[in-house]
């Protein structure tokens, strides 16, 4: 049934297309877009699943209180892990037609979502593109950051965030400690989306990245085939997790940092009950101001790199993926 509504929901861009603001942002133009999905489809395909997640997950802990929603979010969480990510759909989901209520609320937050999703997806791109040199795939991928960069109203700092942002404001950890089964699939993609990175950078061979991007798809598929216990304990984080793609694109994977430590302040701030819903769009607000500052609340770069050891070693967030 599900399923079925979603494939109705594919029609509806064009609807949705007149009704929504008009500070969209658009992709890095050039011929290596869609070389990912064309080459990768199935791990590429994941990624629409993904943002059903994202969206369902929101849209559920805005509009209900929040032992409602864990009754829906677990009934959601079966039907991901039992359908959607098993087959995932061949195309983007229309997300404010999953999410109408909180793209309403917090519109600024969606974008910045949305931004930094075209981001992960055009480096993807990138690394997948046959036709480029090492050299002119890192060239490309610091582009396409600048430009990621130009849209200030949305693009996340290059420097990572303190993780007291995410893990001691008042209202933080209530998203994983009530709902920790739904935060440990959300922490298995963000594993899967810095991950994936890792599989084109362990071997020098192009023809063998197809064989690692399985591989590292297959490790994702694993830890939600062994929930609760396979998934990430702690936020996967790109230093420990992706080293090689931290090391060759260092403000990409603090963007990526920033942009997962975010939707986990978003996630504890809707699922908050001492957040009334009326102030929810604007602790958001405030949030993403916090995020978006990179003069203030930051952690040093050898901190950053320590994490993982830190958190209790790499093995809490999923391991580090690629190959050795």
């Amino acid at each position: 049934m599900i399923r079925r509504l979603l494939l109705a929901l594919l029609v509806l861009p064009t609807v949705l297309g007149a009704q929504q603001r008009r500070d969209e942002v658009r992709p890095y133009p050039g011929s290596f877009n869609w070389q990912f999905l064309g080459r990768h489809n199935e791990a590429a395909r994941l990624f629409n699943a993904f943002d059903y997640g994202h969206a369902i997950l929101y849209e559920r802990l805005l509009t209900m209180p929040l032992e409602g929603a864990k009754t829906a979010l677990a009934r959601d969480y079966d039907f991901l892990v039992g359908d959607l990510l098993v087959k995932p759909p061949r195309f983007a989901i229309p997300e404010e037609a999953i999410e109408p209520t909180y793209a309403k609320v917090a519109w600024r937050a969606k974008v910045t979502f949305d931004w930094a999703h075209i981001l992960h997806r055009q480096i993807y791109d990138a690394y997948a593109d046959p036709r480029l040199t090492p050299a002119a795939r890192d060239a490309l991928i610091e582009r396409i950051t600048d430009y990621y960069l130009e849209e200030t109203r949305y693009a996340l700092p290059t420097v990572p965030k303190s993780m007291a942002l995410m893990d001691e404001q008042p209202f933080s950890q209530i998203f994983r400690r009530e709902v920790p089964q739904f935060n440990g699939l959300i922490w298995s993609y963000h594993w899967l989306q810095i991950g994936l990175y890792e599989a084109f950078l362990t071997d020098d061979d192009r023809s063998n990245d197809a064989a690692a991007v399985r591989q590292v798809a297959a490790r994702w598929r694993a830890m939600v085939q062994g929930a609760p216990a396979g998934y990430p304990s702690v936020m996967p984080m790109a230093p420990a997790v992706a080293p090689r793609f931290t090391k060759a694109h260092p403000r990409a994977a603090a963007i990526f940092d920033n942009l997962h430590m975010l939707h986990d302040i978003i996630s504890d701030i809707l699922a908050s009950p001492t957040i009334p819903r009326a102030g929810k769009g604007a602790e958001i607000q405030r949030q993403l101001d916090l995020m978006q500052d990179p003069t203030r609340d930051l952690m040093g770069a050898e901190h950053w790199w320590m994490m993982g050891d830190m958190m209790g070693g790499v093995g809490k967030m999923g391991g580090v993926a690629g190959g050795p």
